[in-house]
């Protein structure tokens, strides 16, 4: 995402949009929920801790709207085509309303036009199907929390060093982070991306390829790790640690146990936390709204109506997890994600 496009996006905050929202759909009144209203959350590696912080606000959301269900649903793994198919069995349980983390928007956005055309409402969140019908999008401003990266990144290099960058590229919202890193490293030339791994989110590709950094000496050519997802960087800082490589920067994404407890030791310098767990509880409202509200028709294109009674995209943020605030972060996430 280019810093212009940045700017013209309708881009609020998570409470703002949800207060306009349902202003301007609901009114004041709370509506009636039936016992067969049921929302959705459609991810892929759903066990991992990001999605338990999602599923956290999914229940969250349930519990303070008193009469609706949640469930979050999807492979276990990083599976683009079992994301698709858990989808359109969703869609054959009629759903009241669905939020998706797009993997992959090719294969993603015919579902997400399906839905909207069985007047289904659609919310992605987290990860962005920019092409498709969804009436907008809720989760991180990706080109931004790269910038956030970028900066600690030449922060912690000063002017110069070589970086390993830990991706998958596919992914629209990992692209938009690389984005933010490379247009704050273009005013340093002296840190240069040496090296660009497609993890294939396999967390054991990032193990692997950081010890044959290691065994091939290539380690010493290579002074920051930076990591784009999730499950990359405590495997990369597990291998330093193994091997007793000191002296490297690493960059993390997101607040895996693993990363926080490596932050706590040393071992990873920050990471951008998102919220998840914010993101699936807005969410739900949003559909709530949608769903007892519904627009006269949900097949429209909401960005380019200049009196659309939604925003295209809500900015949840995110915050810098380092040394100085890790303890109290992990705190504060454990009273969040309490049981209800």
């Amino acid at each position: 995402m280019d810093k212009s496009m940045n700017r013209n996006l309708p881009s609020v905050t998570a409470a703002v949009s949800l207060i306009a929202l349902s202003v301007a759909l609901a009114g004041c009144a709370s509506p009636a929920h039936s016992a067969d209203e049921k929302y959705y959350l459609v991810a892929t590696n759903i066990k991992v801790p990001y999605w338990q912080t999602a599923l956290a606000g999914l229940s969250k959301a349930a519990t303070e709207m008193k009469g609706i269900r949640t469930e979050l649903v999807g492979p276990d793994n990083f599976d683009p085509k079992a994301q698709h198919e858990e989808f359109q069995h969703t869609l054959t349980k009629k759903p009241a309303g669905i939020l998706v983390s797009v993997s992959d928007p090719k294969v993603l956005q015919p579902d997400i036009d399906a839905a909207i055309a069985q007047g289904i409402p659609v919310i992605t969140m987290d990860s962005d199907a920019e092409g498709s019908k969804r009436l907008l999008f809720i989760g991180t401003d990706n080109y931004k929390a790269g910038e956030m990266g970028g900066e600690v990144l030449v922060k912690a290099l000063g002017n110069k060093g070589n970086v390993a960058v830990y991706t998958m590229p596919e992914q629209a919202n990992l692209h938009q982070r690389m984005h933010g890193y490379t247009d704050v490293l273009a005013s340093h030339p002296g840190i240069k991306i040496v090296q660009t791994i497609d993890i294939k989110g396999d967390p054991r590709i990032a193990f692997d390829t950081t010890m044959d950094m290691v065994n091939k000496k290539a380690i010493d050519k290579i002074d920051a790790f930076v990591c784009l997802e999730a499950v990359a960087c405590p495997e990369i800082a597990d291998v330093l640690d193994r091997e007793k490589v000191k002296g490297k920067t690493v960059i993390a994404m997101d607040a895996d146990d693993r990363t926080l407890q490596s932050i706590q030791k040393g071992g990873i310098t920050a990471t951008i936390g998102q919220k998840p767990f914010t993101m699936a509880f807005y969410g739900v409202q949003m559909l709530d709204a949608l769903y007892h509200n519904k627009p006269q028709t949900l097949d429209k294109n909401w960005a380019q109506d200049s009196f659309s009674t939604l925003p295209t995209f809500v900015d949840t943020g995110v915050t810098l997890i380092d040394k100085t605030n890790v303890d109290a972060y992990t705190k504060e996430r454990e009273s969040a994600t309490a049981k209800q």
